[in-house]
């Protein structure tokens, strides 16, 4: 799904614009990132829990020549499903 087909079904299933869905949405994200750059974690009860972690630093392989290369520490984005949202894939 694209972020335009996201915004369409938010629309329809809230049957707002999809002007007003695309803003709700951004605002979503903006306050996501907002919280995990504050906080580092964000809960949704039934539907996952956003957080940060640390990767350390490593070394890898350039695919093309072989060649090792280092790779630097960073943070990264983590999410894990929460038991409502699995049990609704499965």
């Amino acid at each position: 799904m694209t972020k335009a087909e996201l915004i369409g079904a938010m629309a329809k299933g809230a049957a707002v614009s999809k002007a007003a869905a695309a803003k709700a949405l951004e605002a979503f994200t903006g306050a996501v990132e907002k919280e995990l750059k504050k906080s580092g974690k964000l809960g949704l009860v039934g539907f996952g829990t956003f957080s940060v972690v640390k990767r350390k630093a490593r070394t890898g392989r350039n695919p093309q020549t072989g060649k090792a290369i280092k790779i630097a520490a960073k943070k990264v984005v983590k999410f894990k499903a929460g038991k409502a949202l699995t049990d609704k894939v499965k």
